[in-house]
């Protein structure tokens, strides 16, 4: 029978095995052995610190050391560093690392979580660098925090472009620092795809941040004030944020003779026993099965953490529970937009060589005529024969947490693209639609699956029309004013019936709109009229968001200190003729209701223009330009976007 169990590290998965222990048994001894000072922090919040949006840092720590201890009757030793492990004597060596006393002690189960540090690679130049930052612990945040307070820094560089570098980013901007963000991968955040990246490429750069892609880090010069980058450029830093990536704490297991994976990872099978099966491991350090593959991966996240404690610390009480895997669930915020997903990307499914297919829709994240509403990217991966769910992706202003939580639980309960038409969902305006975007998800991917709906894909479009093929946007004209694809023809899908004597029936016909909405609309007619034809996926939007505006060519703007997007700084535009509210609306209304807006006001008069969708902060300094309308100012006040146009 257990007696006695030595947890090695705290913060999530050690700090919830120990609370879940003592839970299980009264008469456990139980010891919690952390290296640091603290056992168990926020460190999903340490960016938001630095960044001042959490302003007390006792808010950081979950529990304290006599808290913990009280609360819960552990022996907790702080500052104290598990030297090695003897598996045979089932004993673990102690440092206390305040008075450099060395002691062993003895366990009947040993649970390891380590976690896993920060990547730092030998850069030329970095040992020199006096203001080189990683960010994993308190100590780290105090660092950096006491850096920014006290030096007040004009420029930084973040090098990498995950969680932690999007964070730090934005906080930094945040703090009133430019920032350049530099990533060695074509896009920020590998857990989605490159399409949906690009939606965030556009929004960092509308913030000022100064995004470098396809670039990485040469060395280091002048103690780190410059940043040498292998194409050659220099960049002038007052700080760096090194956030690579992480690697997972093994020294110890390895000193143990615990088995490890390719990548360093500790090797656990599914009750999270590692080859020694008195030692169980848990969190960052450790290999795990994606649940959608079930291939080997690291997935360093806290939620698995935490759930991987708890079911460690009841197979050590003798239960038989397994860990199931883990999908990868996470959502970061990056400024106004938030980013999620779950399950597998494109590029995994690719990289195992399973079929799939992926539908693009841009709904609203509630009614749009209840103000507030923003647009959402939502993106669906999926089996076409079966109608399993591999895997979805979100960016948007509002719900996107909600729509990528429910496609994973979807996801867990095996549900295919066909039960997400019939999920019942909470329905009031000012949260959702009559049809919630998983719903619509589920239609359009259903439509795929019966035939109804035949498409293409973003990066197929440019081809297809440069080798002659005949590529339809079914919008209203006015909307081309804000851009469209090169080699497209213009016939609205309420024109469609009126022209399909002149369309040809022995070649497929593309069409595209603004969404895909009225592509689909409109493929139905033309299939039902005999011709043969593709709707482009996700339409205007998904393609502008990697290929941009064939409009904004020679349109300069500037960001200000709050990463608004100006173009002129004037008084005049804050004495508007007209207010016109196009929050909410979808396409093609917002183009509409600001072509009849402009066309009611006399030359020089000024209309004041409230919108969502943070596609307008590009796409509108570019209409403007065209059309000859002054934009005169730009502000946003939460969602809302307000724009001031002069007319000509």
């Amino acid at each position: 029978m257990t007696q006695k169990v030595i947890i090695v590290g705290g913060v999530a998965g050690g700090a919830t095995a120990a609370a879940r222990l003592r839970r299980l048994s009264e008469d456990l001894d139980i010891i919690l052995i952390e290296r640091g000072e603290h056992i168990s922090f926020a460190n999903c919040g340490l960016p938001y610190y630095i960044g001042e949006t959490i302003k007390d840092r006792n808010k950081l720590f979950v529990q304290t050391v006599k808290g913990m201890s009280d609360r819960f009757n552990l022996d907790i030793r702080n500052v104290s560093e598990a030297v090695s492990i003897d598996p045979k004597k089932k004993s673990i060596t102690i440092k206390n690392l305040q008075t450099s006393e060395v002691y062993e002690e003895s366990y009947d189960k040993l649970l390891l979580s380590p976690g896993a540090r920060p990547i730092v690679p030998p850069i030329p130049g970095i040992e020199e660098n006096a203001a080189l930052f990683t960010l994993r612990n308190i100590p780290d945040t105090d660092r950096m925090k006491s850096y920014v307070d006290s030096k007040h820094p004009k420029k930084a560089v973040v090098i990498g472009g995950g969680f932690i570098g999007i964070e730090m980013a934005e906080n930094l901007v945040d703090r009133g620092i430019e920032v350049t963000l530099i990533e060695m991968s074509n896009q920020i955040m590998a857990p989605i795809d490159f399409e949906m990246a690009s939606i965030l490429h556009t929004h960092l750069k509308e913030k000022g941040v100064k995004l470098i892609l396809e670039n990485g880090v040469h060395s280091f010069a002048n103690q780190g004030k410059a940043v040498i980058l292998a194409d050659g450029s220099e960049i002038e830093t007052d700080m760096t944020i090194l956030s690579i990536g992480v690697r997972p704490e093994n020294e110890l297991a390895k000193s143990a003779g615990l088995e490890l994976g390719e990548r360093g990872g500790i090797i656990v099978n599914d009750y999270l026993q590692t080859s020694n099966p008195d030692i169980y491991a848990v969190g960052d350090a450790i290999e795990v099965v994606d649940y959608m593959s079930r291939t080997k991966a690291m997935i360093p996240l806290a939620g698995p953490a935490n759930r991987q404690g708890r079911i460690a610390s009841n197979n050590i009480m003798g239960k038989k529970e397994k860990y199931q895997g883990t999908m990868g669930t996470s959502i970061a915020k990056v400024f106004d937009l938030a980013v999620a997903a779950t399950g597998n990307n494109e590029k995994t499914l690719k990289r195992l060589d399973i079929p799939y297919e992926v539908i693009h829709i841009h709904p609203s994240s509630h009614a749009g005529y209840y103000p507030g509403a923003a647009p959402i990217s939502l993106k669906l991966i999926f089996d076409k024969e079966t109608g399993k769910i591999y895997g979805a992706q979100a960016v948007g202003a509002d719900g996107v947490d909600k729509r990528i939580d429910v496609i994973a639980t979807a996801i867990k309960g095996g549900l295919t693209v066909e039960d997400l038409t019939n999920l019942e969902l909470s329905y009031a305006p000012p949260y959702s639609s009559a049809k919630d975007p998983v719903n619509m998800a589920g239609y359009v991917a259903t439509n795929v699956m019966d035939g109804e709906l035949e498409q293409i894909q973003w990066h197929e479009v440019d081809k297809i029309v440069a080798d002659g093929g005949l590529l339809i946007d079914v919008r209203e004209p006015m909307e081309r004013e804000f851009g469209f694809i090169e080699g497209s023809i213009n016939i609205s899908v309420n024109e469609l019936r009126n022209k399909l004597a002149e369309l040809p029936k022995d070649q497929t016909i593309y069409v595209s709109c603004q969404v895909g909405l009225r592509g689909y609309l409109a493929s139905r007619i033309l299939k039902n009229n005999g011709f043969k034809v593709k709707n482009v996926d996700g339409g205007w939007k998904t393609y502008s968001s990697v290929y941009g505006s064939n409009l904004e060519k020679n349109v300069e703007t500037t960001t200000n200190d709050l990463g608004e997007t100006v173009v002129e700084e004037t008084n005049e535009g804050e004495k508007a003729d007209s207010v016109l509210d196009v929050s909410g609306f979808t396409c093609p209304m917002p183009i509409v209701k600001l072509k009849k807006g402009i066309e009611t006001l006399n030359s020089g008069q000024v209309l004041e223009l409230h919108a969502t969708d943070q596609g307008t902060l590009s796409d509108l300094p570019a209409w403007a330009n065209k059309t000859g309308h002054t934009l005169l100012k730009t502000e946003q006040e939460d969602r809302v976007i307000k724009f001031w146009i002069k007319k000509k």
